[in-house]
């Protein structure tokens, strides 16, 4: 979900960026026609290219590394949070199997205890989501670092003016001719195997 968010954010930043620019390239235009008839009119249009996120999610090897780093990372954190809550849950009930017989200081020290677990469990539980997210989160934008430096080389010809990522329900319509998903797949998984 956070994924989709920065992705989503990204992504409406470049559009607003592209906005920006259309309206203050045309603005500029036209103020420079309308004030001088002798200036001819420039016809430079830009392209922009896109590439579908999903398909580079799915082919990019050094993504799906990432991606199965970061699952075994989140599996053996929740095993140990697992295991931690399986042991409080234990000591819970040695404490109410031994209810009856336990002494006021002794049934003080336990509440004392169980209370001390459960607010300790609490933090771990705490300590490593926030662990999670810092590591999903540095692991990403390094994938993204190398996406952009990527396509800075891709583009080192200025074909296009903007590249775009399209996620879902993002863009309504796209030529299909300025798709340079199957390019970027195949220079990045390159690029990813002559630097293993």
């Amino acid at each position: 979900m956070k994924n989709l968010t920065l992705v989503l954010n990204i992504v409406l930043s470049i559009a607003v960026a592209i906005l920006f620019y259309l309206h203050f390239s045309t603005c500029k235009k036209c103020t420079a026609s309308s004030t001088s008839s002798g200036i001819t009119k420039q016809g430079g249009g830009f392209k922009i290219a896109y590439f579908e996120m999903d398909s580079l999610q799915s082919n990019f090897d050094y993504y799906k590394e990432i991606a199965k780093e970061l699952g075994s990372s989140e599996q053996r954190k929740r095993s140990d949070l697992a295991a931690k809550k399986d042991a409080y849950v234990a000591k819970v009930k040695e404490y109410q199997s031994k209810g009856q017989s336990m002494s006021q200081t002794e049934l003080a020290k336990a509440q004392q205890d169980i209370a001390q677990r459960e607010k300790d469990y609490q933090q771990d539980e705490q300590a490593k989501s926030q662990e999670m997210q810092e590591e999903s989160f540095k692991k990403l934008q390094d994938v993204k670092k190398k996406i952009e430096d990527y396509l800075k080389e891709y583009n080192k010809d200025k074909t296009y003016s903007f590249i775009i990522s399209n996620s879902a329900d993002l863009l309504y319509y796209k030529d299909s001719a300025y798709n340079i998903t199957n390019d970027l797949i195949k220079g990045l998984n390159e690029q990813y195997k002559n630097k293993k």
